[in-house]
């Protein structure tokens, strides 16, 4: 019998963009709500389940690469990427989709590589400076 994968069981086991750092994802129930549990090596934050789909549909509605931007959450994030889209009060949620205050950052750096994995976007591997699209 096969266990679906992203589960705490058998989570997705996802490298960073520039292929530097293993970190795993798995989606629970918390509070109500659907997240993404990310570990990287002892760091745990969550996101917001539903920042799958909005990407994606802002990806698609983008048409073109975007530059991902990664950031802490206490560093601005750079224009136009999908880090400052993934704080923006103009994205579907109207700010964070991070959801552990101190963690909320770096939504450019873990969520594209899960979004390549779903089949919903190609992202780049380059050392530095990678960008993402939708996948149709």
């Amino acid at each position: 019998m096969l266990t679906a994968t992203g589960t705490k069981e058998n989570p997705w086991r996802l490298k960073t963009p520039p292929q530097t750092s293993e970190y795993e994802m798995y989606k629970v129930e918390k509070d109500g709500k659907e997240i993404i549990v990310c570990t990287v090596g002892k760091t745990v934050l969550h996101y917001d389940y539903r920042c799958i789909e909005d990407l994606h549909a802002m990806l698609i509605q983008n048409g073109d690469w975007m530059e991902l931007g990664s950031a802490d959450e206490q560093k601005p994030a750079k224009e136009g990427t999908v880090e400052a889209w993934g704080r923006s009060p103009e994205n579907p949620v109207g700010g964070w989709y991070g959801l552990k205050k101190g963690l909320r950052g770096r939504f450019g750096m873990y969520i594209p590589p899960l979004l390549e994995e779903l089949g919903l976007a190609e992202v780049e591997h380059n050392p530095r400076n990678n960008r993402m699209k939708a996948i149709l």
